[in-house]
């Protein structure tokens, strides 16, 4: 994807390493935002293994103005088993508060939507919270549909080892 002018004086493009502490920064505004200050366990080292290392897992995209990471996409591939391809998980999206209204986030889900169709990929998904209101508003006028018939399971600390161990 080649870097996309948008308003005023933005652009949007594939993220790059020096882009690391912005996207860090993006990611802890995101946790306060959804109530979880303290859970971001991320590093830059982290961030910049997964992002930019030599087997990428998951990639984002970046809306930058005037020097400084505004908005954030941060993705990963998934496969369905029954289209036989595979798609796009958006794990955040996420546009500083101050900058917010200025069309960021959806040239960003737009973004990923044009990887999706470009690639042949079935899907894009991601999930939301119940209790964000703003963006469940955002995502229904964009066309995105709930899949109100699936519930998210996760293992994660004591869980997660008792099952490898078993």
């Amino acid at each position: 994807m080649s870097a996309r002018d948008l308003a005023g004086g933005a652009v949007l493009r594939e993220a790059q390493p020096a882009d690391v502490p912005g996207i860090l920064a993006l990611i802890q505004a995101l946790a306060v935002y959804e109530r979880e200050p303290d859970a971001v366990e991320n590093t830059p080292e982290l961030l910049t293994e997964t992002l930019f290392g030599a087997d990428p897992r998951a990639f984002a995209h970046v809306v930058e103005r005037d020097g400084t990471v505004v908005g954030i996409a941060i993705w990963f591939l998934t496969y369905s088993t029954w289209t036989g391809r595979h798609g796009i998980w958006l794990e955040d999206l996420y546009v500083d508060e101050t900058e917010r209204g200025g069309g960021y986030g959806k040239a960003l889900m737009a973004a990923l939507a044009a990887l999706c169709v470009e690639r042949g990929y079935s899907r894009f998904e991601w999930t939301v919270l119940d209790w964000n209101a703003p963006s469940i508003a955002f995502y229904r006028s964009l066309g995105a549909t709930p899949q109100d018939e699936w519930t998210t399971q996760r293992l994660t600390g004591d869980a997660l080892e008792a099952l490898a161990r078993a």
